[in-house]
């Protein structure tokens, strides 16, 4: 059996991380035809930062944060969010309470 490989599973090193992350920014901000000038500008940041951080450098989660933003990119971070889960021990009690079958009409309700 032939296991698929990705580039995101945890043998990928630090710096193959953040040089995928890196040209992931640089394709998004030429694709939309905004310099590196006019991406930091929007981001908040310098311009020698995105160049640092395209070329697989380090940053911070904050700056990584303002250009994802400028980029329009926030949904990439959907993955994130925690989502409200039911215990097994409390759905399994709300199934043996759900009712199972219609009770029988009183002798007072049936209609004369």
């Amino acid at each position: 059996m032939s296991e698929k490989y990705s580039k995101f599973d945890n043998a990928i090193s630090d710096k193959a991380l953040l040089e995928l992350i890196g040209a992931y920014l640089k394709e998004t901000r030429l694709r939309q035809n905004k310099t590196q000038q006019e991406l930091a500008k929007a981001a908040g940041i310098n311009r020698s930062t995105l160049v640092q951080i395209e070329s697989g450098g380090g940053g911070g989660l904050l700056t990584f944060v303002q250009i994802m933003r400028a980029l329009d990119q926030l949904a990439v971070f959907k993955n994130f969010e925690i989502a409200d889960q039911i215990s097994p021990l409390l759905l399994a009690k709300m199934q043996r309470n759900k009712r199972q079958r219609a009770s029988s009409a009183s002798k007072s309700s049936l209609p004369k």
